[in-house]
């Protein structure tokens, strides 16, 4: 589900769901949540690479498992949960970089707001299909993408739920450099070795000032994201959304 490999002082997470897109579900959330934490406390990790198997990075929130949850299918709710992966994201003290391999959708794209460093394949595609789904945005991306993008870049990434190319995301400012497919991860991995090799409390304090102020913000984005979702996951927009998914047809919001 989670595979964690030590290159020297850079430890690599891959995604490991590729059936299902690396979409996370509550243990998916679990485990990343758990291996950040653990990143953190480890003083023999000085970076975190986070990447996917297969042909997606990560296709956003399982939605069978939220299509069981809807119709009260009794689905375990995890230790960490999507909450508490953000959180270790968002606190994370060390450098932080994602190698986007694949498809990036929902969480997939919005996750990219904490990330130090972004690489992309030029192949992959990434995309907010928020609106689409009948809710709103998440992970802070409603306070990090306008800072990251502006405002326009944001609006129209938050709201169309439109395919995002990896040559408009660099424009946008959303990742930092795109490669080859076959280059992405040697070409990321260089750069998380080039600063494993240089002292982890300078990196951490560098981090620390460089991010100043940004946690209060993340933090007020996030309380009102989930008021929004409280309002709208479970209502008739989100669950037609969910339902045409399962039942693999377009969505038909009309009259709602």
């Amino acid at each position: 589900m989670l595979e964690v490999e030590n290159h020297g002082r850079v430890r690599l997470l891959r995604l490991n769901r590729p059936d299902a897109l690396n979409a996370f579900s509550a243990a998916l959330y679990d485990a990343t949540a758990q291996a950040l934490i653990d990143a953190a406390a480890d003083p023999d990790v000085a970076v975190v690479v986070l990447t996917g198997n297969g042909r997606a990075f990560c296709a956003g929130t399982d939605l069978v498992e939220m299509g069981a949850h809807n119709s009260g299918g009794g689905v375990e709710p995890g230790v960490h949960g999507f909450a508490g992966m953000i959180d270790q994201m968002d606190s994370f003290p060390k450098p932080f970089i994602c190698a986007v391999n694949g498809l990036a959708i929902g969480v997939g794209t919005t996750m990219l707001g904490f990330a130090d460093l972004a690489f992309i394949s030029s192949e992959a595609r990434l995309r907010c299909p928020f609106s689409s789904l009948g809710v709103a945005p998440e992970a802070a991306s409603s306070y990090t993408f306008p800072l990251l993008l502006g405002r326009q870049q944001a609006m129209w990434t938050l709201l169309s739920a439109e395919w995002i190319s990896p040559v408009e995301a660099k424009e946008m400012g959303l990742v930092w450099k795109v490669c080859p497919p076959e280059e992405l991860l040697e070409t990321t991995m260089a750069h998380a070795q080039k600063l494993a090799r240089l002292p982890v409390s300078s990196l951490v304090e560098s981090k620390a000032l460089i991010t100043h102020g940004w946690h209060d913000g993340v933090a007020a984005a996030r309380e009102r994201e989930n008021a929004a979702f409280s309002r709208l996951m479970g209502a008739p927009a989100n669950v037609e959304a969910v339902a045409a998914f399962m039942e693999k047809r377009p969505p038909d919001f009309t009259g709602l």
